[in-house]
């Protein structure tokens, strides 16, 4: 806390409220203790009951690092909303990456959990919720007794679940009150869900009670639930302190290149660079190198850029602009790089490790430039409370013009919402206008997100 600026928004009473409950759930039912035998033993059985006191989500990870922080948040939420403890099953990969969350307790299954290759579940396992409904093995009479559903089902809402329809009743509410009655709940997911739970009208008022400012949910929940462990955290005070503390001004800059919108390196930079000088987020160069351009040591306003990619050329060329030339205002700018791996590098532990260490650098600074529909960015934008520029992405193998835009809100954006699903209670043809607060996002097309 004492590395970040205070949060200018405030948490609801009934938020931390909720936050305080869950966590004597939580110790009352985690791993190892007494009542989570007991729902063990019912997991062996064929189907749920509604006498247990204690019902799970257990969350598998999809996707990078940015996804995978995405989905824990929207899987938290929808075990709070639900009443449900939020378990983890833990990969090779997310050792030694965050800290226990929950006072006295674990979030991990233990290895011999009962439900194997969890992470073979997928669009057309027969455990999955539109599976086991359109094979009418599931009873969605939403006034059927728990014995009518099987112990465990599995939830796919990963970015494909979108193109089949019985995948996609997840956020209709009849379905809902279905899978509420379920003991066990089996969820993977690539996506930021959070908007889709704010259109279940079941879920609305305890929404609306929780974050009486939408767009605060990633930013409240992120920063409550996820810690870097003590390896992480290491790597991100030594490189805080050695290069960032002293700075009046932290400018964090995130840049990548997707493959769906290819650029050249030489045109992204130019478009960082663009950006940056538009709109005045880093001091212009001085041509003519006059005398009054610089400033004695006392006057000058050291800032700092804190720059996150994969691609080591940009921070080069970056810190020699700076290096050659000054700057009109006087301005010292000192540019540094954690790390440039070239390529991400998907189920390294070390790999994440230093990419969850510079989310958190990122998440120090004063203002933010990130690519348009990265969860990397994302997850530095939320965390730190800004709302940051978007380096837009190319659609012609162009540079963007303009090259950024900013930010209205300061939470991510859904990339796959439930579009064209019809539901007894709420029809949502198109996400992006079945409640007020839930838009289209700035930066990715098709996507939704939280706005005030």
């Amino acid at each position: 806390m004492l590395y970040r600026k205070a949060s200018p928004y405030i948490l609801s009473s009934s938020l931390i409220n909720k936050l305080r409950k869950y966590e004597e759930l939580h110790k009352k039912c985690s791993p190892n203790t007494p009542l989570f035998h007991q729902s063990l033993q019912q997991l062996k059985a064929n189907h749920s009951t509604d006498q247990l006191k204690c019902n799970y989500v257990l969350w598998t990870p999809a996707g990078g690092l940015g996804n995978r922080m995405l989905t824990l948040v929207s899987t938290f939420l929808y075990a709070l909303l639900t009443n449900r403890v939020m378990l983890i099953h833990q990969v090779d990969d997310m050792v030694d990456l965050f800290c226990e969350p929950f006072p006295g307790s674990t979030w991990y299954v233990p290895p011999d959990f009962p439900i194997k290759n969890l992470e073979s579940y997928n669009l057309y396992s027969e455990n999955s919720y539109g599976y086991m409904v359109e094979h009418n093995m599931i009873n969605i009479d939403p006034n059927s007794p728990s014995s009518a559903v099987p112990s465990f089902i599995y939830l796919h809402l990963k970015h494909d679940y979108r193109y089949h329809v019985l995948h996609k009743r997840f956020f209709c509410e009849d379905d809902q009150e279905v899978i509420n009655k379920i003991n066990w709940v089996l969820l993977k997911s690539d996506n930021y869900f959070v908007p889709g739970l704010f259109m279940i009208p079941k879920y609305e008022q305890e929404l609306e009670r929780m974050f009486p400012i939408k767009e605060t949910v990633f930013h409240h929940l992120g920063r409550y639930l996820l810690h870097p462990s003590d390896s992480v955290w290491g790597m991100v005070m030594r490189y805080h302190n050695s290069y960032m503390a002293k700075a009046k001004e932290r400018i964090g800059i995130q840049a990548r290149i997707f493959q769906s919108s290819p650029i050249s390196i030489d045109d992204l930079y130019k478009q960082m660079v663009n950006c940056t000088l538009e709109e005045s987020i880093l001091p212009k160069l001085n041509p003519e190198q006059s005398k009054n351009s610089f400033l004695a040591p006392n006057e000058a306003t050291p800032r700092a850029v804190l720059l996150a990619s994969l691609y080591g050329v940009l921070y080069d060329r970056l810190k020699d602009m700076y290096y050659l030339h000054s700057t009109t205002t006087g301005e010292i700018v000192s540019v540094y790089q954690p790390s440039h791996e070239e390529n991400q590098q998907f189920d390294q532990q070390l790999h994440n490790q230093k990419a969850l260490a510079e989310i958190w650098l990122l998440s120090f600074s004063d203002v933010l430039v990130t690519t348009a529909g990265s969860t990397f960015g994302y997850m530095a934008y939320s965390l730190a409370g800004i709302k940051p520029w978007f380096l837009m992405r190319s659609k012609d193998q162009k540079i963007p013009d303009p090259p950024c835009h900013r930010s209205v809100t300061i939470d991510p954006c859904f990339h796959s919402p439930p579009d064209d699903l019809i539901c007894r209670t709420r029809n949502i043809t198109n996400a992006g206008k079945v409640v007020r607060h839930v838009r289209h996002c700035e930066d990715f097309d098709g996507g939704v997100k939280l706005f005030e």
